[in-house]
């Protein structure tokens, strides 16, 4: 923000005659600002898009589509990952439609509006991505836990040995653990990933309201 900066000291150093091209140039350039802002948006949308897409078919291996093929999960899986896709290129396309409505927006107060529609659109997209990792992790832990041939021998002598419940809360313990890891992990991602550009995105936001006023 350091050339909006300048324009205000400048703004400040000229005095009131000069207060409506000041506020033209600042508009102007919190426009362009915000146009970039959500470019980046889209951009690193479709990119992350596209990597965990390769990433999932790079790690589907063999031995982990046997257990789904063993698994009444086969079914959900299938029609979960189309859904998911599915709402995926849904916000892709949101974020493009309000990348060309803040290009295409000619007003301080429309700007404004779409600037707070897109960093909703993008805390949506940030919490269905969370929601979708703990789900997948959730998924994948009790593939292993009823289908991987190690647990299932553990599992069995704790049965025969009188501690099924125990081995179960301990398996339940460490999965919240690994869950929780996991999680946090992510949601450091998409906060460094995304959280920088609303930030930047807010500021211009609040910005365009001190020119309202």
């Amino acid at each position: 923000m350091k050339e909006l900066d300048l324009l205000k000291k400048d703004w400040q150093k000229d005095g009131q005659p000069f207060r409506q091209v000041s506020e033209a140039q600042i508009n102007s350039m919190l426009h362009r600002k915000s146009s970039s802002i959500v470019k980046r948006i889209l951009i690193i949308s479709v990119i992350e898009f596209l990597f965990w897409s390769l990433l999932t078919v790079l790690l589907s291996d063999d031995k982990y589509q046997s257990k789904q093929h063993n698994s009444t999960l086969e079914s959900f899986l299938v029609i979960a990952n189309i859904v998911n896709y599915a709402v995926l290129v849904l916000f892709i396309y949101f974020f493009y439609t309000n990348y060309k409505r803040i290009s295409a927006t000619d007003s301080t107060h429309k700007l404004m509006t779409n600037i707070l529609r897109t960093r909703k659109t993008v805390q949506y997209y940030i919490w269905y991505n969370l929601g979708i990792v703990a789900l997948n992790i959730i998924l994948i832990l009790l593939v292993e836990f009823y289908y991987d041939q190690n647990l299932v021998t553990l599992r069995e002598n704790a049965n025969a040995r009188g501690n099924g419940t125990l081995f179960l809360m301990e398996c339940i313990g460490l999965a919240v653990v690994f869950i929780g890891i996991i999680f946090g992990i992510f949601w450091l991602f998409y906060r460094l990933l995304y959280g920088i550009l609303l930030k930047r995105l807010y500021m211009n936001y609040n910005e365009l309201k001190k020119t309202e006023k």
